[in-house]
């Protein structure tokens, strides 16, 4: 059993995390903070927007049951990739659109990722390839918010479902059973 892991930031990671959990072959997402220069940064200096970090989730999946180009696919029809530094209302360099490589394949995948989510679009993609970057893991009430305390947010119920919609649309057969 082969496991890789694939970093993405698409705006608030409790949204991103909903959608990414649903997909068969992902085992595990985390919430966590990339690509700024605030070592061990908190939810509260990374919402600042002074760190330079994304809001982003860490997935470990099983490349034999979902690809990295599919989760590409996924990430990029579930968040908006045309706002510049913001998804919707949240708003900063936190929220912004980016892809962590793990590595060279990743690194060209992502860079033909983009090029697939430009063609469907009449707006400029402006997500930005990144990294290396040092990976920080977000507190324990970020984990997995959405099937713990997400589903009383009112942020969450207003953002969540609408995304975890385009997933089941476009996307039925990656789904887990």
């Amino acid at each position: 059993m082969t496991t890789q892991e694939a970093i993405f930031a698409g705006g608030c990671f409790w949204c991103t995390e909903a959608v990414f959990n649903d997909i068969a072959g992902v085992r595990s997402v985390e919430s966590g903070y990339i690509g700024g220069n605030v070592p061990d940064p908190t939810y509260r200096q990374v919402c600042s927007g002074t760190t330079g970090h994304a809001e982003a989730i860490k997935v470990a999946f099983d490349p034999d049951i979902v690809s990295y180009d599919d989760l590409l696919d996924i990430f990029f029809a579930t968040h908006d990739p045309t706002q510049l530094n913001r998804q919707g209302n949240d708003i900063g360099t936190q929220y912004r659109s980016a892809i962590f490589p793990l590595d060279e394949d990743q690194r060209a995948a992502a860079s033909a990722g983009i090029e697939r989510a430009a063609a469907e679009r009449s707006e400029a993609v402006v997500t930005t390839i990144e990294g290396p970057a040092t990976w920080y893991e977000a507190e324990d009430y970020h984990q997995q918010y959405w099937a713990d305390e997400g589903r009383s947010n009112p942020y969450c119920i207003a953002t969540i479902p609408p995304k975890l919609q385009k997933l089941r649309t476009k996307f039925a057969d990656k789904l887990k059973d």
